[in-house]
């Protein structure tokens, strides 16, 4: 402990305040961490606007509900912003629509949560702040408070992480040399990854790093453990920062039992042969066109593999708006009822840790974010990777080319075409069907054992979990 008073003595030793980015893989991921902290007995204060808030609890699942009645939720509100619908643009794949929001999170929140930390700075020996590297600006007042330490999570992979890092030195100061296998020579550049507006709003927030203990990641060293290491490194030469690959947040082991609540999908896959389903899903931040969604169904239907599609427009500012305000998505006339034997269209959302936990999914076509290439990677579900936007080009060559536990359906550099229901087919029909999907097949079982057994008892994350609590409990 910092403080040698007698009263900080006598304190409960210490308090955790989580504060995401309110959008919906860095809420849950924030969420599941909160979960394994507060299985050590740590309180967790959760901060968020409102909205985001209600957000992330009703989207959560792995988790009981006594589990989530053990985290403090703090619901802050937002002055009015602009809130446009999602973009369907293809030119412009990231979902700027959720700027603003951020932007407006960012600079109304520093206050309340400023206030909060003060406030739990009295009543408990050490402040743990954990914060989003692009909610930065949010937690800067904590630098006057005596008995707080921050941690900065980072929501990609180590890979990308240092991958983005890496480009970013010149060629003339690295300080060490690479292996020529630590980083593909065909990794995608950062073009088109987000909008001018994002990367402004991002570099702004990392400006205001400095002051950090630790960075956080959600991801295991049976992953991109030498990635960590190569962070690691990197600290080393310019500072004392330590590194945990705390992953995977959510839980590993997902019980498929009967209830009255259970998805429809779920019952659904029950009903089907081992390994024989590929899930479809491209997350919370993306909408295909018309003309893609078109070309996605023919290509599903005309593989013969059986699927479950989780077709949904992107978040919009506030989920729980009147939906009927917004564009649906559009399916060929019929579809449904053609593919009524081997496949289900999902509009609501989805129980994903369920579904790729469940043994009769055999495959995942993926946007890549980093939430769902965890919860994919720890059930041992190979990937069919079709990067959208932000770090997911990166977590895709991650996939397809160091783990070599997925097939990229999209090459980075073709991101404003349109994918033709033929490409689609031979991709599933790759994955799903043939020697060298059986041999991803193989691999990715084989990684979601090691990542799996990482965090039993006496593993190797579990061992870092537990490092990390003692850490930030000093």
């Amino acid at each position: 402990m910092i403080s040698q008073t007698n009263n900080l003595k006598q304190l409960p030793q210490v308090a955790v305040v989580m504060v995401p980015l309110p959008a919906q893989g860095h809420l849950n991921q924030l969420l599941h961490l909160s979960h394994l902290i507060t299985s050590y007995g740590i309180p967790v204060h959760y901060a968020g606007s409102t909205t985001h808030n209600r957000q992330a609890k009703l989207r959560l699942h792995g988790w009981d509900s006594q589990s989530l009645a053990k985290i403090h939720f703090h619901d802050f509100q937002l002055p009015p912003y602009h809130s446009p619908p999602p973009s369907i643009d293809t030119s412009v794949p990231f979902p700027n629509h959720l700027t603003a929001l951020f932007q407006a999170s960012s600079t109304h929140l520093r206050e309340p949560v400023s206030q909060l930390l003060h406030q739990l700075s009295q009543n408990f020996s050490r402040v743990v702040v954990i914060h989003d590297i692009i909610m930065a600006y949010v937690i800067q007042d904590v630098k006057l408070i005596p008995n707080a330490k921050v941690f900065t999570f980072v929501p990609t992979s180590a890979f990308t992480m240092f991958a983005d890092t890496w480009e970013s030195i010149p060629e003339e100061v690295k300080p060490f040399q690479l292996d020529s296998k630590d980083i593909p020579e065909n990794i995608p550049t950062g073009e088109g990854c987000a909008t001018k507006e994002m990367v402004e709003f991002a570099i702004n927030q990392v400006q205001c790093l400095g002051f950090e203990s630790g960075w956080i990641y959600n991801t295991s060293r049976a992953i991109d453990g030498r990635y960590v290491t190569l962070l690691e490194k990197l600290s080393s030469t310019k500072s004392r920062i330590k590194h945990f690959a705390l992953g995977p947040f959510h839980p590993v082991h997902i019980k498929n039992e009967n209830g009255e609540n259970r998805h429809q999908c779920l019952k659904w896959l029950d009903e089907q042969e081992k390994g024989s389903v590929i899930y479809v899903s491209f997350g919370s931040t993306t909408s295909l066109t018309d003309d893609q969604i078109e070309e996605l169904a023919n290509g599903l239907e005309t593989s013969k593999v059986k699927f479950i599609w989780v077709l949904r427009s992107a978040d919009r500012t506030n989920i729980f708006e009147e939906a009927d305000k917004f564009r649906k998505a559009q399916l060929p006339e019929g579809y449904e009822d053609r593919v009524r034997d081997r496949g289900m269209v999902v509009r609501d959302w989805a129980p994903q840790l369920e579904i790729l936990a469940h043994p009769s999914t055999g495959g995942f076509m993926s946007h890549c974010g980093w939430n769902s290439c965890m919860e994919s990677l720890s059930m041992g579900v190979p990937i069919a990777a079709w990067p959208m936007h932000s770090d997911q080009p990166r977590n895709a060559a991650l996939l397809s080319e160091v783990l070599r536990v997925g097939i990229l359906v999209r090459d980075w550099a073709h991101r404003g075409e349109i994918v033709k229901s033929s490409t689609i087919e031979n991709v599933v029909k790759t994955l799903m069907a043939s020697e060298e999907g059986k041999e991803m097949m193989k691999r990715a079982a084989e990684l979601g054992e090691s990542v799996r057994g990482s965090v039993a008892e006496g593993g190797v994350c579990c061992l870092e979990r537990d490092s990390f609590i003692a850490h930030m409990s000093e």
